[in-house]
């Protein structure tokens, strides 16, 4: 095993290590589902959110651009609720997201999971999946329609046509400036905390910036 699949696979079971709660599953459920050899690897990224309607863990419809989005720093993955190698990871990943940030989620920033299996993820069963990992609001679980999910991941770049292939992937993004990252595999939730407080800086700056324009108007 070379260095690179070593610790792609420490990592993996580092972070399995905290999930708490296995999921049933079938016993072909992670077919092609393979986990990455690679160290985790990011991308800039252009975004563009499908109008469509979709529905969050307690049953509430929601515009993924409109409600969750726009004002907001996100922080988004991908998973599926029967999945028990990848998804729980990154879920894992997301969990100690929110809790390095902290109040912060829910007022500044907000944590997005959209489900790749629509047809059998309805808002029960991810309401009841959100409880292994969620610890405060700010975090919405997203599942609808098999055609309003399709066109909702492919406007993401995160379509892959059989979801029990599906690599993990995490966005990151300023629903204002449109500036966004692809992270690929087990990214350290220290990483995309450190994106989540740059953006903000960012903002931060542009906000200052603007007010001193408009003071300076005559």
């Amino acid at each position: 095993m070379n260095r690179f699949a070593h610790r792609g696979l420490l990592t993996f079971c580092l972070l399995a290590a905290g999930i708490g709660q296995a999921l049933a599953h079938s016993p072909d459920e992670h077919a092609g589902h393979e986990m990455p050899a690679k160290s985790a690897r990011s991308e800039s990224a252009q975004v563009k959110f499908a109008d469509v309607a979709l529905v969050d863990q307690n049953g509430k419809p929601v515009r993924l651009e409109k409600d969750l989005v726009t004002n907001k720093i996100v922080v988004m993955s991908f998973i599926y609720t029967r999945c028990t190698t990848v998804c729980p990871v990154v879920s894992s990943i997301m969990g100690k997201v929110q809790k390095q940030l902290g109040a912060r989620v829910g007022s500044e920033v907000q944590l997005v999971s959209i489900s790749i299996d629509p047809q059998r993820d309805d808002a029960k069963r991810l309401n009841d999946y959100a409880r292994n990992f969620q610890n405060g609001p700010g975090w919405s679980w997203l599942t609808g329609s098999s055609q309003s999910i399709n066109e909702t991941l492919k406007g993401l770049g995160a379509f892959s046509g059989d979801f029990k292939s599906h690599q993990p992937l995490i966005l990151v993004g300023d629903g204002n400036s449109r500036h966004w990252t692809r992270y690929y595999g087990f990214t350290d939730p220290k990483v995309l905390a450190r994106e989540v407080e740059k953006l903000s800086g960012q903002r931060n700056v542009h906000a200052k910036h603007t007010a001193i324009a408009m003071e300076q108007k005559p």
